[in-house]
């Protein structure tokens, strides 16, 4: 079956990094495109980045451009989000998401048919 796991959530000061990963199994390709989303008690889940599977291209919510990266290691299975100047409000639960094969990015969650099971992200003042 395909999974998701995900790990690198935790308690950091503001203006502190943490690197989240998401290892994937199942798959019978590499060439997914893989999301990170993110939810606030209380809030929408929102997309925060994206790797397309077609040509790897990223694309990253404004709220989080220059401060976060994305990135994938097919030799690994593994998806990353570099998260860097962490404020406050990037506090959630940070899920990461797989889509077709061979596709592009999308902003609509029902895109993504594989998802992880989510690891807290606490940024402190």
């Amino acid at each position: 079956e395909v999974q998701l796991v995900e790990s690198g959530g935790g308690l950091v000061q503001a203006g502190g990094s943490l690197r989240l990963s998401c290892v994937a199994s199942g798959f019978t390709r590499d060439d997914y495109p893989i999301a990170w989303f993110r939810q606030a008690p209380g809030q929408e889940r929102e997309g925060v980045s994206c790797i397309a599977g077609s040509d790897g291209s990223t694309s990253y919510a404004a709220f989080v451009k220059g401060r976060f990266t994305i990135s994938r290691d097919n030799a690994k299975n593994t998806v990353y989000l570099q998260m860097n100047s962490l404020q406050p409000e990037d506090t959630a639960v940070y899920y990461c998401a797989a889509g077709p094969y061979g596709d592009n990015c999308s902003t609509v969650k029902s895109f993504f048919g594989s998802w992880s099971q989510g690891t807290q992200v606490t940024v402190s003042s």
